[in-house]
């Protein structure tokens, strides 16, 4: 089976060596996102998380899915002092549809401003 790498327009080319996505079978790899170069970019955990989901659901979208189609996510985080408040976004994002998750803590990403980055398996 073909692996198919994908980018998407609205999300901006990559600025690195990396697809946006690539899907095997019936399912799609996600890239780690955050909110670099949006207006959550400094804003605290939730924001960050909920803008994270708006670019995983466009991913979806493309593949004729939703964001209920995640099947698993790992989140980074970069101060456990946030994780209440990811949580919390987290779980008004999934409603009933939970997937299978990751919590990663680590010491930064690359930018000073980003707090959190997850990247999904979506079921296609």
């Amino acid at each position: 089976m073909a692996l198919v790498r994908q980018n998407f327009e609205e999300l901006g080319l990559p600025a690195g060596p990396y697809s946006h996505a690539v899907r095997h079978g019936q399912t799609v790899y996600t890239s780690g996102f955050t909110a670099f170069g949006t207006p959550a970019q400094s804003a605290s955990a939730g924001p960050q998380v909920r803008e994270i989901f708006d670019q995983l659901q466009i991913i979806a979208a493309h593949c004729g899915r939703s964001l209920k189609d995640i099947a698993k996510v790992t989140v980074y985080v970069t101060d456990m002092a946030d994780l209440t408040e990811t949580r919390s976004t987290l779980a008004d994002l999934y409603g009933k549809d939970v997937p299978a998750s990751s919590l990663v803590f680590v010491a930064a990403l690359f930018h000073a401003d980003l707090r959190v980055e997850i990247e999904a398996l979506i079921a296609v």
